[in-house]
């Protein structure tokens, strides 16, 4: 269309619904919106959030997206996808009388704005605030029905005070395995102190120890501990990182660069006591199912038994074991050799065990076992410091060839007496079991490999069902059954011979335990969570060490411990590639913050102390955000009891409380999730809280891509410039390559939502959005494809306002029959799929309506507002426009949404199929509700089909009220 077609045609229809009053509407409605607290939702009780008792009388409904972080690129438009879906349902669940909360905030300490400060200068909150201004406007724009009241950013000090009182909430609890809950600290002092618990064996007891063995004694109990532990230490980003935060390939999940094995102290949390109840309390959440299943199988429940290797230490001083957890303790008498992980303290000598490593070799040792060392010391160091520098994952690769070295200790198989060589081996980890393995070869896949390669002994203790005889030695690979009867497993003290195997297992966890052995337990995958990182831009510890470097929490009127002011915001970092470094923290550097006089008011008045110089993980404060949401201006609260149980408490169809509607991405199934539920189930067991549960129900969002084009060098050209031609595409007049992938900056093919309001308006983008398939599908996105958004619009606009006066066209003549049945079926569908999150068949519905009322010579009164009322929550700006110019006075967001007449839903009549041998001879029109014998009569009296049968008998007539009959001729 030329500038002068467009031109008339503005000038024949001024008040068209066009981009321009598309803007003009959007803007003076969000103002409008902002001005009358249009989305604020009131809490019960007093406060500055309480009031309006009516509106907290009504179900409520609390509706969350999950925490952005407000990059400094600016959003695109698959950023947009879930806020806007959530919008939507917050909107219906608001008209159909709820008492909504729905708000945002912002996850802003992390990584990006400290490297951003570091390349710049700028400091991490000037170049984050200015951020969280542009995503503000960016999203305001979209007509987001946010309660801005409860906005805030995790980097504000009132709020991280909290993130740093729950740190010590954790910090000053243990968990009680005979309870099933956290306790205060306190508790078990009193315990220890009066004697009702004795001290672990082998510490004194408690008043025996002094200040540092009673602070030792209890960091193995509290939920929050340092220690020193082997962690994934990433000298490229000078920092340690959390296993969740090392890709399969072993390298940093940002950054992509090498990630080691160190020992070093760092702060964790005990979210291994909460294994049972993360997995036990997944059954009463509404969660995608695959969602379930990761956490499932990375918390990793299995059971089996602990059993005890006698072993000699190095020197023979003192006798040791060697406890494994197995699953297979009935195959106790095929293992014939045993495998440490290679950071095992019985190989280092560190914590309270002494080294099996002895000063030689014992005679006859092969030298396939020695590694080519002269002793087993160098063997041992060598191998360990190989181990370090592999990923996890690529130390339990299947494929590739088992390495290890002998130890130069021997056990003993309690079973069979026999001594048993141990080695160390990569494939045995730390992060599982107890870092040792007894290896039975014969029945275990990777214990066959490496047996075969350093050629060890093999027992056939489970017969095979497949033929291939009860000698390993002609087997080519283990035999694995647990359907199958135990051989060779008698001895004088224990004989399992002839029993299946859950009878064998089950007879020697009673013996193990008899012989003060071993038990049967059970085992979790899950390891405790790294809670330190060497950086700047995160949430200070409330934590000092005095002068014998006792860790003391600091008194709730210190917090917050603001984060202070450096001049250098980067920690040191290393070459990549060098193993040997250790951190050095940005809060280090500041002598006058790190060393200070504190009165702790713990009795002992004015001190020095040393500060924790590492910082909280980006997770903290998405831990626990959902609370501050419910009460964010409390500041002599972490929230008000009252407002929590009203908004998260247990309800019916909720046995453990929490938010009605969590939406976000499936990346996050394993990180943020069950961080945040192990917080949540704290705070429960401390009272806190009354929701166990942060999150009931989730949903996953898909993604909106878009296509990514390359050229020869594979580098990405800007989408835009590429021309398509002939099938193919170019760029500057050179071929390039077109994949589907992700949407980005980077990739040079993003929109951004600005892009699109400025052409049609935000409320063409948020329908296109949602039309554009199921919200948990990905999908392409096409920028040429939202016209038909646009035009969806512009009729409904045609259907209430005459483009050419501006004035109402609606009138108020009753509707024709045919109308109404295609209101009320609209009406009836959109609430279905609005309630179950099936935007873009609601979208559907409303197009199939508006298309209908197109048709209608003069639009009734009453069909107009329903019509503009089934499209609000889609499309809030125009419908609040439409709404206004019907004559409405009150906000079109808190007007009721409409309700079918169950009448108009059924159809007057259907179509029915009747078929003689399956082939259609005849249609009928009958009733929704005919019967099947008035249906068949009804079918055989039809003249064709009298005809078609001609005076055959029938043999039989298959009858499906009301769509089918299907006669059988004799």
């Amino acid at each position: 269309m030329s500038e002068t077609t467009t031109a008339a045609a503005q000038n024949t229809a001024p008040h068209r619904y066009t981009a321009a009053l598309a803007a003009d509407i959007e803007a003076r409605w969000q103002d409008f919106w902002d001005k009358q607290g249009t989305y604020e939702a009131p809490n019960p009780g007093g406060g500055a959030l309480g009031g309006d008792e009516e509106t907290v009388a009504r179900p409520k409904k609390f509706i969350m997206d999950m925490f952005p972080y407000p990059s400094g690129a600016g959003l695109h438009v698959g950023h947009p996808l879930g806020y806007i879906a959530t919008d939507v349902f917050a909107r219906y669940q608001r008209m159909t009388g709820h008492n909504v909360l729905h708000t945002l905030g912002f996850d802003a300490f992390g990584l990006p704005a400290e490297q951003y400060a570091v390349q710049t200068g700028t400091h991490p909150r000037v170049s984050t605030e200015a951020n969280i201004v542009n995503m503000k406007a960016q999203l305001r724009r979209l007509g987001l029905g946010h309660d801005q009241r409860r906005s805030f950013a995790t980097i504000e000090p009132s709020y991280y005070k909290w993130t740093q009182w729950i740190f010590l909430q954790i910090f000053n609890s243990w968990y009680d395995t005979e309870a099933q809950r956290a306790r205060p600290i306190a508790d078990l002092v009193d315990e220890f102190a009066s004697g009702r618990r004795p001290t672990p064996e082998g510490r004194a007891p408690w008043a025996e120890l002094d200040a540092a063995g009673r602070a030792d004694l209890l960091g193995a109990y509290r939920l929050a501990y340092a220690s020193d532990a082997p962690v994934n230490w990433c000298p490229g980003l000078g920092t340690v990182l959390a296993n969740e935060e090392v890709t399969a390939e072993g390298r940093s999940e940002r950054g992509n660069f090498p990630v080691f094995k160190a020992k070093l102290r760092q702060w964790n949390m005990r979210i291994t006591a909460y294994a049972e109840r993360l997995l036990d309390d997944l059954d009463g959440l509404d969660w995608p199912e695959a969602i379930k299943l990761q956490q499932r199988n990375w918390i990793g429940r299995s059971e089996g038994a602990r059993v005890d290797f006698p072993v000699d230490t190095a020197h023979g001083e003192e006798h040791a074991a060697i406890t494994v957890f197995t699953t297979r303790q009935d195959t106790l008498f095929g293992a014939t050799y045993m495998v440490l992980a290679p950071e095992h303290d019985l190989v280092s000598g560190e914590g309270h065990a002494a080294s099996v490593v002895p000063d030689a070799w014992p005679e006859g040792t092969r030298a396939a076992w020695t590694g080519g060392h002269a002793t087993p010391a160098e063997a041992v160091e060598a191998y360990r410091a190989q181990a370090a520098g592999k990923s996890d994952v690529e130390r339990q690769a299947e494929a590739k060839d088992k390495t290890g070295v002998f130890t130069g200790a021997f056990a003993t198989n309690p079973v069979s007496g026999e001594r048993v060589p141990v080695f160390i081996a990569d494939y045995v980890l730390m992060g599982y079991g107890t870092g040792a393995i007894m290896a039975v070869p014969a029945h275990d896949s990777r214990d066959f490999a490496f047996a075969r390669a350093f050629e060890l002994p093999m027992r056939c203790v489970v017969e095979p069902t497949d033929g291939r005889g009860t000698d390993p030695a002609t087997w080519d690979d283990a035999f694995v059954s647990y359907d199958a009867a135990l051989v060779n497993s008698s001895g004088p003290r224990v004989a399992l011979d002839g029993l299946g195997v859950p009878e064998a297992k089950a007879k020697i966890t009673g013996w193990l335990a008899e012989q003060g052995i071993g038990e049967g337990t059970v085992n979790y995958r899950l390891r405790d969570w790294l809670f330190s990182r060497q950086r700047y831009w995160g949430e200070p510890f409330p934590i000092v060490y005095d002068e014998d470097g006792i860790a003391h929490a600091l008194p709730e009127s210190m917090l917050p411990l603001e984060l202070p002011e450096v001049e250098d915001y980067a920690p040191r970092t290393f070459d990549a590639d060098d193993a040997d470094t250790v951190p050095e923290t940005p809060l280090s550097r500041n002598e006058d913050w790190v060393h200070v006089t504190l009165d702790l008011g713990d009795g002992r008045g004015p001190r020095r102390y040393r500060r924790e110089t590492n910082t909280m993980p980006n997770w903290a404060g998405s831990c626990w955000y959902e609370l501050r949401y419910l009460d964010p201006h409390n500041d002599q609260k972490l929230v008000d009891p009252a407002v929590e149980r009203y908004w998260m408490g247990p309800r019916e169809g909720m046995p453990t409380g929490g938010v009605d509607l969590y939406v976000g991405g499936a990346e996050h199934a394993v990180l943020h999730l069950l961080y945040a539920r192990f917080w949540s189930k704290v705070l429960f067991d401390l009272g806190h809280v009354s929701s166990a549960e942060p999150f009931h129900k989730l949903y996953n969002q898909g993604m909106i891509q878009a296509y990514v084009y390359r050229d020869a060098r594979g580098i990405a050209v800007p989408a835009a410039e590429v021309e398509e031609r002939d099938g193919a595409y170019w760029y500057q007049g050179e071929k390039v390559s077109r994949l589907l992938g992700k949407m980005g900056k980077s990739l040079k093919n993003a929109v951004t939502p600005d892009e699109i309001c400025a052409e049609y308006g935000a409320d063409t983008l948020r329908l296109y959005e949602m039309a554009m398939g199921p919200l948990d599908v990905s999908r392409p996105w096409d920028t040429r494809a939202v016209v038909g958004q646009y035009r969806l619009l512009q009729r409904l606009w045609r259907n209430v306002v005459d483009e050419a006066t501006g004035e109402v066209v609606v009138t108020d003549d009753e509707p024709d029959e045919d109308t109404l049945r295609a209101l009320h079926k609209a009406i009836d569908g959109v609430r279905q799929d609005l309630s179950d999150l099936r935007f873009n068949t609601a979208i559907a519905k409303v197009t199939e309506l508006n298309n209908h009322v197109t048709k209608v010579a003069r639009v009734p009164r009453s069909v107009a507002e329903r019509l503009v009322l089934l499209v609000a929550p889609l499309a809030p700006h125009v419908a609040e426009e439409l709404w206004h110019r019907l004559g409405h006075e009150g906000s079109v967001v808190h007007a009721d949404f409409p309700v079918a007449d169950p009448a108009y839903v059924v159809d007057e009549t259907v179509t029915c199929v009747v078929q003689i041998k399956g082939k259609v001879k005849a249609r009928l029109e009958v009733s929704p509700s005919v019967t099947d014998a008035d249906l068949e009569a009804a079918a055989l009296a039809e003249p064709a089909i009298v005809s078609a049968l001609d005076g055959a008998g029938i043999r039989k007539v298959i009858v499906r009220a009301p769509k089918l009959v299907n006669i059988v001729p004799a």
